[in-house]
């Protein structure tokens, strides 16, 4: 093949990476300004000062031996949801979180983002924390659409985050081949 007709070959290649970057760009912007800003700001969850991550509070024993009952904290839990948050009668534990090196267990509730925070040897009320940083979490992987819509399988986070990665991918072949395929082409 001759020189022209590959320098000719090369620049329709780079119009095509050039096309197809442009267009992906133009239609995932939002959601790849959606996982950019949700990223810094989960970067960041810790050193928030306790805004988007709440601090962990201290309890009067790590000895779990001198704790109460699971089931007793958990009761414990419920009551300080129904009392303080939501008088929801059918409030949904999403996860316990033992921290045996804090002397406390965290609960999360599955409806709205709270969490509380009790001592695990007392069952005191410690901390009723709004979860933003879980909120952010499911914003940033896609899984706030199966929170809304209740989905049990995650379909929404996987498609979301299939074609996300996908395009990903593609953004940074089409972007290196955009700064390189001029170099090689001015080297030929």
């Amino acid at each position: 093949m001759s020189n022209p007709t590959k320098r000719q070959q090369q620049a329709r290649i780079l119009r095509i990476f050039r096309k197809v970057h442009r267009t992906m760009g133009a239609l995932l912007f939002s959601f790849f300004f959606i996982i950019s800003i949700s990223g810094i700001l989960l970067g960041w969850k810790k050193n928030s000062g306790g805004y988007i991550l709440a601090e962990t509070q201290k309890g009067v024993s790590t000895n779990l031996a001198d704790w109460q009952p699971l089931d007793m904290l958990h009761q414990k839990a419920l009551k300080v949801y129904s009392d303080s948050i939501s008088a929801n009668p059918n409030v949904e534990v999403d996860r316990m979180e033992i921290r045996k090196d804090k002397g406390i267990v965290k609960f999360t509730f599955v409806d709205d983002f709270w969490g509380v925070q009790l001592d695990g040897t007392t069952g005191n009320l410690l901390l009723i924390e709004k979860r933003r940083g879980d909120y952010i979490e499911k914003l940033h992987d896609g899984s706030l659409l199966d929170y809304y819509f209740g989905t049990q399988s995650g379909q929404f986070k996987l498609v979301y985050t299939s074609i996300m990665g996908v395009a990903l991918f593609l953004f940074t072949t089409t972007g290196f081949w955009l700064w390189y395929g001029p170099k090689r082409m001015r080297k030929n």
